[in-house]
Protein backbone atom coordinates (compact mmCIF):
# COMPACT_ATOMS: atom_id res chain seq x y z
CA UNK A 1 0.00 0.00 0.00
CA UNK A 2 2.94 2.14 0.80
CA UNK A 3 4.28 1.95 -2.60
CA UNK A 4 1.18 2.47 -4.08
CA UNK A 5 1.12 5.54 -2.70
CA UNK A 6 4.27 6.52 -3.51
CA UNK A 7 3.70 6.10 -7.15
CA UNK A 8 0.67 7.98 -6.77
CA UNK A 9 2.36 10.60 -4.84
CA UNK A 10 5.28 10.84 -7.57
CA UNK A 11 2.91 11.33 -10.43
CA UNK A 12 0.67 14.29 -9.18
CA UNK A 13 4.58 15.96 -8.23
CA UNK A 14 5.25 15.34 -12.27
CA UNK A 15 2.03 16.79 -13.36
CA UNK A 16 2.11 19.26 -11.10
CA UNK A 17 5.48 20.44 -12.63
CA UNK A 18 4.50 20.22 -16.10
CA UNK A 19 1.18 22.15 -15.09
CA UNK A 20 3.91 24.35 -14.19
CA UNK A 21 5.86 24.60 -16.61
CA UNK A 22 3.18 25.53 -19.15
CA UNK A 23 1.10 27.85 -17.40
CA UNK A 24 2.67 29.61 -14.78
CA UNK A 25 4.74 32.15 -15.63
CA UNK A 26 5.39 34.98 -18.32
CA UNK A 27 7.19 34.72 -21.36
CA UNK A 28 8.98 37.94 -23.16
CA UNK A 29 6.57 40.14 -25.10
CA UNK A 30 7.74 40.42 -28.98
CA UNK A 31 8.46 43.30 -30.82
CA UNK A 32 10.00 42.64 -33.92
CA UNK A 33 6.97 40.47 -35.20
CA UNK A 34 7.05 39.57 -38.99
CA UNK A 35 3.22 40.12 -39.28
CA UNK A 36 1.42 37.96 -42.50
CA UNK A 37 -1.93 36.65 -44.00
CA UNK A 38 -3.58 33.90 -44.91
CA UNK A 39 -5.23 33.81 -48.82
CA UNK A 40 -7.89 31.55 -49.96
CA UNK A 41 -9.27 31.95 -53.13
CA UNK A 42 -12.09 29.61 -52.11
CA UNK A 43 -13.18 31.26 -49.21
CA UNK A 44 -13.24 34.76 -50.95
CA UNK A 45 -15.38 33.32 -53.75
CA UNK A 46 -17.69 31.90 -50.50
CA UNK A 47 -18.23 35.62 -49.41
CA UNK A 48 -18.68 36.58 -53.11
CA UNK A 49 -15.71 38.71 -52.98
CA UNK A 50 -14.33 39.77 -56.51
CA UNK A 51 -11.04 37.56 -55.29
CA UNK A 52 -8.58 38.99 -57.72
CA UNK A 53 -9.25 42.13 -56.26
CA UNK A 54 -9.43 41.62 -52.83
CA UNK A 55 -5.84 39.87 -53.34
CA UNK A 56 -4.46 43.35 -55.05
CA UNK A 57 -6.17 44.91 -52.20
CA UNK A 58 -3.90 42.82 -49.50
CA UNK A 59 -0.94 43.89 -51.70
CA UNK A 60 -1.45 47.16 -52.41
CA UNK A 61 -3.66 48.43 -49.86
CA UNK A 62 -2.93 46.52 -46.81
CA UNK A 63 0.81 46.06 -47.84
CA UNK A 64 1.05 42.86 -46.87
CA UNK A 65 4.60 41.17 -47.35
CA UNK A 66 4.16 38.13 -46.01
CA UNK A 67 1.64 35.71 -47.64
CA UNK A 68 0.67 32.25 -46.66
CA UNK A 69 -0.91 31.24 -49.73
CA UNK A 70 -3.40 27.91 -50.23
CA UNK A 71 -3.75 26.18 -53.68
CA UNK A 72 -6.96 23.97 -54.26
CA UNK A 73 -6.29 20.20 -55.87
CA UNK A 74 -9.92 21.07 -57.32
CA UNK A 75 -9.10 24.24 -58.69
CA UNK A 76 -5.63 22.94 -60.39
CA UNK A 77 -6.67 19.95 -61.31
CA UNK A 78 -10.76 20.27 -62.52
CA UNK A 79 -10.38 17.33 -64.79
CA UNK A 80 -8.17 14.61 -64.06
CA UNK A 81 -4.42 14.93 -65.68
CA UNK A 82 -5.55 18.76 -66.70
CA UNK A 83 -4.07 21.04 -65.09
CA UNK A 84 -5.43 25.04 -64.72
CA UNK A 85 -2.25 26.81 -63.39
CA UNK A 86 -3.75 30.52 -64.09
CA UNK A 87 -5.06 31.71 -60.52
CA UNK A 88 -2.02 30.56 -58.95
CA UNK A 89 0.35 31.61 -61.88
CA UNK A 90 -1.71 35.26 -61.35
CA UNK A 91 -1.48 35.12 -57.58
CA UNK A 92 2.43 34.24 -57.31
CA UNK A 93 3.09 36.67 -60.11
CA UNK A 94 2.05 39.97 -58.19
CA UNK A 95 3.01 38.41 -55.20
CA UNK A 96 6.67 38.57 -57.19
CA UNK A 97 6.18 42.10 -58.88
CA UNK A 98 5.99 43.66 -55.22
CA UNK A 99 8.77 41.91 -53.23
CA UNK A 100 6.03 39.81 -51.49
CA UNK A 101 7.30 36.64 -49.19
CA UNK A 102 5.43 33.45 -49.74
CA UNK A 103 4.67 29.93 -47.96
CA UNK A 104 2.65 27.85 -50.52
CA UNK A 105 0.52 25.30 -48.97
CA UNK A 106 0.29 22.22 -51.18
CA UNK A 107 -1.60 19.40 -51.34
CA UNK A 108 -4.86 17.18 -51.34
CA UNK A 109 -5.57 18.71 -47.53
CA UNK A 110 -5.24 22.80 -47.74
CA UNK A 111 -6.63 25.92 -45.81
CA UNK A 112 -10.18 26.35 -45.42
CA UNK A 113 -12.98 23.77 -44.79
CA UNK A 114 -14.06 20.96 -45.79
CA UNK A 115 -9.92 21.26 -45.52
CA UNK A 116 -9.48 17.97 -47.60
CA UNK A 117 -10.56 19.86 -51.38
CA UNK A 118 -10.92 16.78 -53.86
CA UNK A 119 -12.10 17.08 -57.32
CA UNK A 120 -15.25 15.24 -57.48
CA UNK A 121 -13.57 12.85 -60.74
CA UNK A 122 -11.64 11.38 -57.87
CA UNK A 123 -13.90 11.40 -54.51
CA UNK A 124 -14.50 7.52 -55.90
CA UNK A 125 -11.25 6.83 -56.37
CA UNK A 126 -9.21 4.57 -53.71
CA UNK A 127 -6.91 5.83 -51.59
CA UNK A 128 -3.91 4.55 -53.59
CA UNK A 129 -5.11 5.93 -57.05
CA UNK A 130 -5.78 9.25 -55.12
CA UNK A 131 -2.10 9.53 -53.63
CA UNK A 132 -0.86 8.50 -57.39
CA UNK A 133 -2.68 11.22 -58.44
CA UNK A 134 -1.89 13.74 -55.52
CA UNK A 135 2.49 13.04 -55.86
CA UNK A 136 1.79 13.82 -59.85
CA UNK A 137 0.55 17.31 -58.96
CA UNK A 138 2.56 18.11 -56.50
CA UNK A 139 5.37 17.49 -58.99
CA UNK A 140 3.58 19.48 -61.58
CA UNK A 141 3.71 22.60 -58.86
CA UNK A 142 6.95 22.37 -57.50
CA UNK A 143 8.88 22.31 -61.18
CA UNK A 144 6.42 25.34 -62.37
CA UNK A 145 7.44 27.59 -59.35
CA UNK A 146 10.64 26.26 -58.01
CA UNK A 147 12.41 29.49 -59.48
CA UNK A 148 9.76 31.60 -58.35
CA UNK A 149 11.87 34.62 -56.18
CA UNK A 150 8.61 35.14 -54.07
CA UNK A 151 8.03 31.70 -53.06
CA UNK A 152 10.36 31.32 -49.26
CA UNK A 153 8.69 27.79 -48.18
CA UNK A 154 6.61 24.64 -49.29
CA UNK A 155 3.86 23.64 -46.41
CA UNK A 156 3.07 20.18 -47.06
CA UNK A 157 -0.67 19.21 -45.78
CA UNK A 158 -2.48 21.10 -43.69
CA UNK A 159 -2.77 19.92 -39.94
CA UNK A 160 -2.28 16.59 -40.96
CA UNK A 161 -1.89 15.01 -37.91
CA UNK A 162 -4.99 16.71 -36.26
CA UNK A 163 -8.50 14.76 -37.32
CA UNK A 164 -10.31 18.44 -38.46
CA UNK A 165 -12.11 18.47 -41.39
CA UNK A 166 -14.05 15.97 -44.07
CA UNK A 167 -10.96 13.92 -45.20
CA UNK A 168 -11.78 10.19 -45.81
CA UNK A 169 -8.37 9.15 -45.06
CA UNK A 170 -4.98 9.90 -43.47
CA UNK A 171 -1.96 8.82 -43.81
CA UNK A 172 1.25 9.94 -42.45
CA UNK A 173 3.72 7.39 -44.37
CA UNK A 174 2.09 9.00 -47.11
CA UNK A 175 3.52 12.30 -45.85
CA UNK A 176 6.75 11.03 -45.63
CA UNK A 177 6.79 10.39 -48.98
CA UNK A 178 5.63 13.84 -50.16
CA UNK A 179 7.83 16.06 -48.10
CA UNK A 180 10.26 13.50 -49.78
CA UNK A 181 9.31 14.01 -53.01
CA UNK A 182 9.10 18.18 -52.75
CA UNK A 183 12.81 18.26 -51.30
CA UNK A 184 13.75 15.92 -54.16
CA UNK A 185 12.73 18.68 -56.46
CA UNK A 186 13.69 21.89 -55.08
CA UNK A 187 16.37 21.21 -52.06
CA UNK A 188 16.13 24.88 -51.80
CA UNK A 189 13.15 25.92 -49.65
CA UNK A 190 12.47 24.38 -46.08
CA UNK A 191 9.16 22.15 -45.93
CA UNK A 192 6.86 23.24 -43.01
CA UNK A 193 4.77 20.74 -41.75
CA UNK A 194 1.42 22.64 -39.37
CA UNK A 195 -0.04 21.67 -35.97
CA UNK A 196 -2.70 22.45 -34.01
CA UNK A 197 -1.40 24.44 -31.36
CA UNK A 198 -3.36 23.77 -28.77
CA UNK A 199 -4.28 19.84 -28.23
CA UNK A 200 -1.01 17.90 -29.85
CA UNK A 201 2.50 17.91 -28.53
CA UNK A 202 3.93 19.17 -32.02
CA UNK A 203 6.57 16.09 -31.86
CA UNK A 204 5.51 14.46 -34.89
CA UNK A 205 4.94 18.07 -36.93
CA UNK A 206 8.44 19.05 -35.73
CA UNK A 207 9.87 15.73 -37.54
CA UNK A 208 8.28 15.60 -40.02
CA UNK A 209 9.32 18.86 -41.31
CA UNK A 210 12.07 21.75 -41.48
CA UNK A 211 9.40 23.97 -39.75
CA UNK A 212 6.78 23.75 -37.48
CA UNK A 213 3.52 25.73 -38.49
CA UNK A 214 0.95 26.32 -35.11
CA UNK A 215 -2.25 27.46 -35.39
CA UNK A 216 -3.73 30.26 -32.77
CA UNK A 217 -7.45 30.15 -32.00
CA UNK A 218 -8.74 31.57 -28.82
CA UNK A 219 -12.76 31.17 -29.01
CA UNK A 220 -14.08 28.56 -31.42
CA UNK A 221 -17.83 26.55 -31.75
CA UNK A 222 -17.23 23.03 -30.60
CA UNK A 223 -19.71 21.31 -32.59
CA UNK A 224 -19.61 17.61 -30.64
CA UNK A 225 -20.55 20.08 -27.34
CA UNK A 226 -22.78 22.52 -29.08
CA UNK A 227 -20.75 25.24 -27.65
CA UNK A 228 -18.54 28.25 -27.99
CA UNK A 229 -15.48 27.42 -26.05
CA UNK A 230 -12.75 29.66 -24.40
CA UNK A 231 -8.91 27.83 -24.75
CA UNK A 232 -7.60 28.29 -21.21
CA UNK A 233 -4.37 28.25 -22.30
CA UNK A 234 -1.39 31.48 -21.46
CA UNK A 235 0.71 32.53 -24.07
CA UNK A 236 3.72 31.10 -21.81
CA UNK A 237 2.26 27.65 -22.74
CA UNK A 238 2.63 28.33 -26.36
CA UNK A 239 6.52 29.98 -25.87
CA UNK A 240 7.54 27.04 -23.52
CA UNK A 241 5.86 24.31 -26.16
CA UNK A 242 8.10 26.10 -28.97
CA UNK A 243 11.08 26.41 -26.38
CA UNK A 244 10.83 22.49 -25.85
CA UNK A 245 10.71 22.39 -29.78
CA UNK A 246 14.12 24.13 -30.80
CA UNK A 247 16.20 22.65 -27.72
CA UNK A 248 14.74 18.94 -29.38
CA UNK A 249 14.83 19.78 -32.86
CA UNK A 250 16.51 23.15 -33.50
CA UNK A 251 13.80 23.96 -35.58
CA UNK A 252 12.70 27.22 -36.15
CA UNK A 253 8.28 27.62 -34.76
CA UNK A 254 6.23 30.40 -35.94
CA UNK A 255 2.03 30.82 -35.96
CA UNK A 256 0.81 29.55 -39.76
CA UNK A 257 -2.80 30.81 -38.84
CA UNK A 258 -3.80 33.25 -35.65
CA UNK A 259 -7.64 33.59 -35.62
CA UNK A 260 -8.35 37.04 -36.85
CA UNK A 261 -12.31 35.96 -37.74
CA UNK A 262 -15.23 34.58 -35.79
CA UNK A 263 -15.40 30.69 -35.65
CA UNK A 264 -19.12 30.05 -35.41
CA UNK A 265 -21.23 26.28 -36.02
CA UNK A 266 -21.85 27.48 -39.70
CA UNK A 267 -19.45 29.50 -41.81
CA UNK A 268 -18.92 33.14 -41.48
CA UNK A 269 -20.96 34.00 -44.53
CA UNK A 270 -23.77 32.41 -43.43
CA UNK A 271 -23.34 33.70 -40.13
CA UNK A 272 -25.69 36.49 -38.34
CA UNK A 273 -23.81 39.45 -37.54
CA UNK A 274 -24.62 39.42 -34.47
CA UNK A 275 -23.47 35.34 -33.52
CA UNK A 276 -20.45 36.41 -34.90
CA UNK A 277 -19.93 38.99 -32.30
CA UNK A 278 -19.66 36.15 -29.61
CA UNK A 279 -15.95 35.00 -30.88
CA UNK A 280 -14.61 38.25 -32.49
CA UNK A 281 -15.33 42.01 -32.51
CA UNK A 282 -12.48 44.61 -32.58
CA UNK A 283 -11.83 44.25 -28.38
CA UNK A 284 -11.43 40.64 -29.29
CA UNK A 285 -9.08 41.06 -32.23
CA UNK A 286 -6.66 43.49 -30.66
CA UNK A 287 -6.81 41.41 -27.90
CA UNK A 288 -5.51 38.09 -29.89
CA UNK A 289 -2.90 40.72 -31.27
CA UNK A 290 -1.76 41.45 -27.85
CA UNK A 291 -1.52 37.82 -27.06
CA UNK A 292 0.31 36.46 -29.74
CA UNK A 293 2.91 39.52 -28.83
CA UNK A 294 3.50 37.77 -24.87
CA UNK A 295 4.08 34.05 -26.94
CA UNK A 296 7.51 35.49 -27.83
CA UNK A 297 7.08 33.69 -31.34
CA UNK A 298 8.39 36.34 -33.67
CA UNK A 299 6.00 35.23 -36.86
CA UNK A 300 2.27 35.69 -37.47
CA UNK A 301 0.46 34.54 -40.38
CA UNK A 302 -3.43 36.00 -39.32
CA UNK A 303 -6.53 33.74 -40.55
CA UNK A 304 -9.58 35.86 -41.64
CA UNK A 305 -8.49 38.49 -43.96
CA UNK A 306 -11.01 37.95 -46.68
CA UNK A 307 -13.46 37.90 -43.17
CA UNK A 308 -12.11 41.58 -42.57
CA UNK A 309 -12.76 42.78 -46.78
CA UNK A 310 -15.93 41.33 -46.64
CA UNK A 311 -16.76 43.42 -43.64
CA UNK A 312 -15.62 46.64 -45.20
CA UNK A 313 -17.24 46.50 -48.77
CA UNK A 314 -20.74 44.21 -47.96
CA UNK A 315 -21.45 45.39 -44.38
CA UNK A 316 -19.91 48.81 -44.53
CA UNK A 317 -17.35 47.80 -40.82
CA UNK A 318 -14.30 48.78 -42.04
CA UNK A 319 -12.57 48.48 -38.59
CA UNK A 320 -11.34 45.40 -38.54
CA UNK A 321 -9.31 46.39 -41.94
CA UNK A 322 -8.30 49.10 -41.05
CA UNK A 323 -7.24 47.63 -37.42
CA UNK A 324 -4.96 45.17 -39.37
CA UNK A 325 -3.73 47.67 -42.09
CA UNK A 326 -1.41 49.11 -38.33
CA UNK A 327 0.18 45.73 -38.50
CA UNK A 328 2.19 45.94 -42.01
Amino acid sequence: MAKIKMIILIFFIILLIIIGYFFIGFSKKSQDIVWGVNFSQINAQRFDLDWPGYYLAILDDLKVKNIKLASYWNILEPEEGKYNFDPLDWQIGEAEKRGVNLIVVIGRKTPGWPECHIPDWAVQKTKEEQQKIILKLLEAIVKRYQNSSAIKYWQVENEPFFPFGKCLWRDDKFLKEEIKLVKSLDSSRRVIVSESGEFPTWLKASMAGDVLGITMYRKAWFEDLGLYISYPFPPTFYSRKADLIRLLFRKEVFCVELQAEPWGPVLNFKLPLEEQKKTMTLDIFKDNIEFARKTNLKKFYLWGAEWWYWMKTKNNQPEFWEEAKKLF
